[in-house]
């Protein structure tokens, strides 16, 4: 068994055409015994705004290891809550499952582990007629996985990033700068 103290790892995955339905999962893995369990029973408060909540896939369905999802932009009606507790904690408690299943995640340290996830809803998605729930599912669950693939694996490497520092840039620098 290694010890894993402290893994972080983020994804993006872009929504369909017209959909405002972006995922971008921030994630960091580690001990219940160590600062990541420390932070995670920190959170177990409320802040207004960000809500903290376990993730589960449904009912009585919470994941292991177990994971603390909060919200990057502020909740402020039901409408934002229910897409955030509904959809988007389903999608990521289907794809933390999945990580175990599919050994990303070690399935005999699930209970020594735990997760906390940032995750981003575009508020835009609230006020969206034509929302595609099923865009706003596959995104964030290929999201949570991408990224917890990430952290558990070091990606990108050091390596990788010296490599392309020249050639990948900020997606909000488009314009604003050359290499």
């Amino acid at each position: 068994m290694t010890d894993i103290w402290f893994r972080t790892g983020e994804a993006t995955v872009l929504a369909a055409d017209g959909q405002a339905t972006d995922a971008m999962p921030e994630v960091v893995i580690g001990s219940v015994k160590g600062p990541v369990g420390h932070a995670f029973a920190s959170m177990m408060g409320q802040v207004k705004g960000h809500t903290r909540m376990f993730v589960v896939r449904d009912l009585n369905q919470a994941v292991r290891p177990a994971t603390m999802m909060t919200s990057k932009v502020t909740i402020k009606n039901m409408a934002y809550a229910e897409l955030l507790g509904g959809v988007v904690q389903a999608a990521m408690g289907d794809a933390i499952v999945d990580c175990l299943a599919d050994d990303i995640l070690p399935r005999d340290q699930a209970d020594d582990l735990c997760m906390i996830i940032t995750v981003w809803l575009d508020p835009r998605c609230v006020e969206d007629e034509n929302l595609d729930r099923k865009d706003l599912y596959r995104t964030n669950y290929e999201a949570t996985k991408l990224a917890i693939s990430r952290a558990m694996t070091g990606r990108p490497t050091v390596d990788e990033l010296i490599a392309n520092r020249k050639t990948i840039k900020h997606y909000a620098l488009d314009g604003v700068i050359d290499y």
